[in-house]
């Protein structure tokens, strides 16, 4: 099948987590009715982005949250990129995760994220995420009936490497959960995204939490879909809503055939592989 029909789902996260479950699980129902193949859900979409609330809202692999975005995907026959959530382990460690799941709610993907969010921006934002978090270890490809797609988490998206390295194992979509913030965001977001998808020549899809001035993280929100060829598709503003665009996977051949930036690369003379 060439054609998905993916759903951008950009929620207002507050700190009731059940609450937000409640709420993506509503948009789900909704996408799911418009006959969506393929929903996700924003970073962090069960606390507000805040460091100190991670420990908090962490929850093992099989507990409530996961459980809840399984029966999601079975209820409403979609697959869903179960955005992310704070996942620890035995060890008592916290994970920044994304799981995915397919049209029976089995699970076929996971995503730790990598690369953590460790800024100091001048005039900007300062944010330290490895106050709490500990980084993944593995570049994330699933299979679905419309082909292999890549996930990462948020910063991740900023180290091209894992771009590439998802492609290599296949990946002609990347999508990526993700929560950039005033300073991050009118900076680098359609910037990223369009960078990515041009050197990769993949659909990159970007899914943000709504923007809440309020919060203790102001997202910027601005959810994107950028093509193979590097044009934005589609940008939502900063505001709660959703939107369904369908994908020409085809496209992305066409692409890869008229300007050969992946078949051409000179693997005498360099490669990139994963440890």
């Amino acid at each position: 099948m060439s054609k998905i029909k993916i759903a951008l789902v950009q929620m207002h996260v507050e700190k009731d987590k059940y609450k937000n479950l409640e709420t993506a699980n509503t948009f789900i129902k909704k996408v799911a009715q418009e006959g969506c193949d393929l929903a996700i859900l924003p970073e962090m979409f069960t606390t507000p982005y805040k460091t100190d609330n991670f420990p908090i809202y962490a929850e093992f692999e099989g507990e409530d949250s996961f459980i809840s975005i399984s029966n999601m995907a079975k209820e409403n026959s979609i697959y869903l990129v179960g955005g992310s959530i704070p996942e620890k382990d035995e060890k008592n460690l916290v994970y920044n995760t994304s799981y995915v799941f397919d049209r029976n709610g089995n699970n076929i993907g996971k995503h730790r994220k990598v690369h953590l969010f460790d800024i100091d921006v001048e005039g900007g934002q300062s944010f330290k995420e490895s106050d709490t978090l500990t980084p993944g270890n593995n570049i994330t490809v699933f299979d679905t009936e419309f082909g292999k797609i890549g996930l990462c988490i948020c910063f991740d998206f900023r180290f091209p490497e894992l771009a590439r390295l998802m492609v290599q194992k296949g990946a002609k979509t990347i999508i990526v959960p993700a929560a950039f913030n005033m300073t991050t965001g009118p900076a680098h977001w359609d910037l990223m995204f369009r960078s990515r998808a041009i050197d990769n020549q993949v659909y990159a899809i970007g899914c943000a939490p709504s923007r809440d001035i309020n919060g203790p993280y102001v997202s910027y929100g601005n959810s994107i879909v950028t093509t193979p060829w590097g044009d934005i598709l589609y940008k939502m503003d900063e505001k709660e809503g959703y939107k369904i665009l369908e994908l020409d996977l085809e496209y992305v051949d066409k692409i890869r055939k008229e300007l050969p930036l992946i078949s051409a690369r000179r693997l005498d003379l360099y490669e990139l592989k994963e440890k």
